[in-house]
């Protein structure tokens, strides 16, 4: 069974920042790819970052320069660090995998995901 648990989140002003976690409990989360999703109300899951066993990343254009992902290896932990955070950057996150070790070229569909996180909600206001 492939447990992933999140953990951060909240509700902050435009411009401010918040960190997201995400722990596996079955696996090290320096072996495979793994991404960042979101979801707002009314709209379809958008992948936001993917980071694979080589620590590339991929990132989706709207959180380029202000989102960044990193690991923790010895805690199997995931995390996003959001920065600069705008309105629109409003909803629930979601981390995956599906075990693969790259990102690949549809690393931001949620359809090549088998694994996801519980969801953490992130809210800006203005």
């Amino acid at each position: 069974q492939v447990d992933l648990v999140q953990s951060g989140g909240g509700s902050v002003q435009a411009g401010g920042s918040l960190r997201l976690s995400c722990s596996a409990s079955s696996f090290t989360t320096d072996l495979y790819a793994m991404a960042w999703f979101r979801q707002a109300p009314g709209k379809k899951r958008e992948g936001v970052i993917c980071i694979d066993r080589e620590d590339d990343t991929m990132f989706a254009d709207a959180v380029k320069g202000r989102f960044t992902v990193s690991r923790d290896n010895a805690k199997s932990t995931l995390y996003l660090e959001m920065n600069s955070l705008k309105v629109d950057d409003t909803g629930m996150y979601y981390c995956a995998t599906d075990f693969r070790y790259w990102c690949g070229d549809g690393w931001s569909s949620e359809n090549a995901y088998d694994h996801w996180g519980q969801g953490t909600q992130v809210t800006v206001s203005s």
